[in-house]
C-alpha cells in the first residue's frame, strides 16, 4: 500500500527532529530551510484534500526551484542534497 501525504510528512519530521539532536551545522541549515517548504506544501495539499505523494513531491521540489535565488549556490547544494537523502529516507526505510 502506497503512503499518504500526511504518513509522509510525519516522516519528514521524524527525520528532522533527529537532525536537532544529531546534525551538523550544514545539516541544521538545511533541514531548517526544507521544513519551512515542506510543512506549507504538505498543509496546502492536505487542505485541498489531496494525499497523492507523488504530487506533494512534485509541489516540494517546484516550492524549492522558485526559491532558489534566495540562497547562495553553497546553502542550495547542501539543501537538494538534504532533500534527497530525506526522501530517499522516507521511500526506502531499509536502505537507512
Amino acid at each position: 500500500m502506497s503512503k499518504s501525504i500526511t504518513e509522509v510528512a510525519d516522516q519528514l519530521e521524524v527525520e528532522f527532529d533527529r537532525m536537532i539532536v544529531d546534525g551538523s551545522d550544514d545539516e541544521l541549515f538545511a533541514s531548517g530551510y526544507l521544513r519551512g517548504h515542506i510543512d506549507l506544501v504538505a498543509a496546502q495539499l492536505l487542505m485541498a484534500g489531496e494525499q497523492d505523494v507523488d504530487k506533494f513531491w512534485d509541489e516540494v521540489d517546484q516550492s524549492l526551484q522558485s526559491n532558489a535565488k534566495e540562497l547562495a549556490e553553497h546553502d542550495w547544494e547542501l539543501v537538494k542534497k538534504l532533500l534527497n537523502r530525506i526522501r530517499k529516507t522516507v521511500e526506502h526505510p531499509a536502505l537507512k
